[in-house]
């Protein structure tokens, strides 16, 4: 029996020079979410020419200077060759030589970001490039020709093999071809190769002409990156709130999919924000809390510490015990479909330990795995599942894609000293920023009243003064901050 297609709908809401959220729904199921603010802009997949600050013997790393508040971290094997400088001779059986003898400080060289610097630590960097496209990932410094082991059927591999070989590629550039470049047209895949070319040539041009440290190349922002990356066949429908980024989306959707001339459609209603439309609101807002629900009443809850993310399986009622195994093997197969779904969700990286319910019979064991790996495919990030230990427990890997919406949007309480988080004030004052942009454009009123405590109203007026003001100016109306207080009885 065929798989039913998939019917998803994306959803770009934005807050113009502050925030830009995404979320991929299926079936009014929230699958995936993401969320940038300007104040923080990701750096990860920019390039930068920067030049060797210091080189560490011992980790054969080097440090390095690209305009950042602190120097990145480029390992010997993130290296290529032909930064190499000097005569020198590699041991017998090393990989690579060490960094001391053939990289020296103050030397220049072009890195992109592949991790962004976390607490105390720089970037991760590399000089192994990367330019993703629609169609095809352009690669600079490996020059191998492949096609995305998710693409799965045999015939469209074979199809973009053919097309691959066909393109005249120059020494030590590579191409492997992305999900989204199945059924696509030669003459489409041809265009997104010549976009990449001319990309590449126009950042070794630049960088040939600009003094490190200076930034080569700018990712994308959140919402052209997920039409860029995210935008699939399987998505009927793409929902904007900003006027100018529905017609900078359109414009690329009408090139990418000529035939779908209604996808791309705009939310202008005032009543009502997007997510609010679409019922979203209540799934996001899930993200951000410690449990999970699950649709037979069970819990999930995940508890992240240092080295890795705990999840604990709390059943719902499961009664006798003659049906424990059963019901058991029932919860256990419902987590592990709900767990793959939140761990996208929430986008959590490294080592993931999860405790199942105890389940005696193997067979069952082996079941929760299949569901678990089968759930796993349709993440975007790599993954790594052993079996369920005789403890009942499973581990995995999971590679972290980004920033996560957690992480960008909460911070260590001042109460509790850091043993709880709490949503930052850059976050409570872009979600009051969002309620009175909905309000101040409703007619008939000629002020806003905005309601809030004490400590975001300082925040508000003292660093969201100058939008709060051309609000007032774009709209005519006036804003009011209004301190919010509690009565006790």
């Amino acid at each position: 029996m065929p798989n039913k297609k998939k019917r998803q709908k994306m959803f770009i809401s934005v807050l113009p020079g502050e925030q830009v959220e995404v979320v991929i729904a299926e079936e009014g199921k929230v699958n995936e979410y993401y969320v940038e603010m300007v104040h923080q802009a990701k750096t990860k997949g920019n390039i930068y020419k920067g030049y060797i600050h210091n080189i560490d013997n011992g980790l054969q790393a080097a440090f390095i200077n690209y305009g950042a508040e602190r120097n990145g971290f480029l390992q010997i094997d993130e290296v290529h060759p032909e930064y190499y400088t000097g005569n020198f001779t590699q041991k017998k059986g090393a990989r690579y030589p060490l960094m001391q003898k053939v990289l020296k400080a103050g030397q220049e060289v072009l890195v992109q970001v592949v991790k962004e610097p976390t607490g105390k630590k720089g970037a991760f960097l590399t000089s192994y490039l990367s330019l993703p496209g629609r169609s095809f990932v352009y690669t600079v410094g490996r020059s191998q020709m492949g096609v995305s082991r998710k693409i799965e059927n045999e015939k469209e591999r074979t199809r973009l093999k053919k097309a691959l070989e066909s393109f005249e590629t120059t020494e030590g550039v590579g191409l492997i071809a992305r999900t989204a470049a199945v059924g696509q047209s030669k003459t489409a895949l041809e265009r997104d190769f010549k976009y990449l070319n001319r990309l590449w040539t126009d950042i070794r041009s630049n960088a040939q002409k600009e003094k490190a440290p200076v930034i080569v190349y700018k990712e994308l922002g959140l919402a052209a990156r997920a039409v860029r990356d995210y935008l699939t066949s399987d998505v009927t429908e793409v929902w904007v709130d900003d006027k100018e980024t529905y017609d900078q989306i359109s414009k690329f959707v009408k090139l990418a999919f000529p035939r779908k001339n209604n996808l791309v459609r705009l939310h202008d209603e005032n009543d009502l924000s997007l997510l609010e439309r679409f019922n979203l609101v209540k799934q996001v807002e899930e993200i951000y809390t410690r449990e999970a629900s699950m649709p037979s009443g069970g819990r999930l809850v995940f508890d992240a510490t240092e080295a890795l993310t705990a999840v604990d399986i709390n059943s719902g009622k499961i009664g006798g015990e003659r049906n424990f195994q059963k019901m058991a093997l029932k919860t256990n197969v419902e987590a592990a479909k709900e767990i793959a779904r939140q761990l996208r969700l929430r986008d959590i990286g490294g080592q993931v330990v999860i405790d199942f319910i105890e389940m005696k019979n193997p067979k069952d064991c082996r079941e929760v795995e299949k569901v678990m790996r089968a759930e796993l495919k349709n993440d975007r990030a790599r993954t790594d599942v052993s079996r369920i230990s005789s403890f009942g427990l499973m581990e995995l890997v999971r590679q972290r894609l980004g920033s996560s919406a957690i992480a960008i949007s909460t911070e260590a309480c001042p109460c509790c000293k850091g043993t709880g988080i709490r949503r930052n004030m850059e976050w409570q004052a872009l979600q009051a920023l969002k309620e009175i942009h909905r309000d101040i454009r409703k007619p008939g009123m000629d002020r806003v009243e905005h309601d809030c405590e004490e400590e975001l109203a300082i925040y508000l007026l003292n660093t969201k003064r100058g939008i709060l003001t051309d609000l007032e100016n774009r709209y005519g109306k006036e804003i009011h901050i209004d301190l919010e207080y509690e009565y006790d009885d």
